[in-house]
């Protein structure tokens, strides 16, 4: 299957108003000349972006301001995605996350992260499969993960889980579609430099975390070349390889002494 090339096509993008979606958003408009539909939950800052990049570059954007936790906008999304019948690419990047002790995660916290990682993430990777499958249309979705799904992470317990089930419901799901020009990826970053991280929590970490711009760069060139999956960085990358060697316990004890040494801090 040949590399995707986004020069003017439509690709969209959630969780756009900041970090890795909103650093994907800039590269691929100046960097690949894409066509931009962006999705958050505030709209100033879809507005701000949508502005920066048509005053910088010729592509062409589309802001939604939607909640994925909700099936009614996720709903709303797909419709207004899908209405001109020319959307090429999607990149499902809207999480939610939690670092601390899981006994201390509040459930309606956890069900906020459960609706948007997982059943916003199915909700919507299946209405845009529809789309593709039905049309034929040339395409691919990138799903954003994250080397969670591979190695499970303490004190991110619940976050682990819901990146394992992306990383083998894209897997399986993957093996079903009959379109020969659509793919999927699953992008597994580790930690990276994003609002999502600039707290306090992780400030004892902060030295252990991947730039975003390097993030964003190597996640759409894994998108372009269709690759199933991908971890970024050497670090991640020898990560994911050592825990094929050394038994996984070993890894997530060492990992467990080190987040909760950065808690206690």
């Amino acid at each position: 299957m040949a590399a995707i090339r986004f020069e003017n096509k439509w690709v969209l993008i959630t969780g756009a108003s900041s970090g890795l979606g909103y650093e994907m958003a800039l590269q691929l408009a100046f960097s690949h000349k894409a066509n931009l539909i962006l999705v958050a939950r505030r709209a100033e800052k879809l507005q701000e972006l949508k502005e920066t990049i048509e005053s910088k570059s010729a592509s062409k954007v589309k802001t939604i301001t939607a909640d994925l936790s909700n099936l009614d906008d996720i709903d709303r999304v797909i419709k207004i995605s899908l209405e001109d019948d020319n959307l090429f690419g999607a990149i499902l990047n809207a999480g939610i996350t939690y670092f601390g002790s899981h006994m201390e995660l509040k459930w309606n916290d956890f069900e906020m992260m459960l609706q948007t990682n997982v059943t916003g993430m199915v909700r919507m990777t299946t209405g845009l499969t529809e789309y593709f499958e039905r049309t034929q249309h040339p395409g691919g979705i990138m799903i954003v993960s994250s080397m969670a799904a591979v190695l499970p992470t303490p004190y991110q317990a619940a976050y682990s889980g819901t990146k394992g089930f992306m990383l083998n419901f894209i897997t399986a799901l993957s093996h079903e579609i009959t379109n020969k020009n659509f793919s999927y990826t699953v992008y597994l970053p580790g930690g990276m430099q994003t609002e999502m991280t600039n707290n306090d929590k992780f400030s004892p970490l902060k030295s252990w975390l991947m730039p975003v711009k390097q993030a964003a760069a190597e996640g759409i060139n894994a998108f372009r070349k269709r690759k199933a999956t991908y971890v970024p960085g050497m670090t991640n990358k020898l990560g994911a390889i050592m825990s094929g060697i050394i038994p996984k316990g070993i890894i997530i004890r060492g990992m467990a002494k080190t987040y909760g040494n950065a808690l206690k801090k």
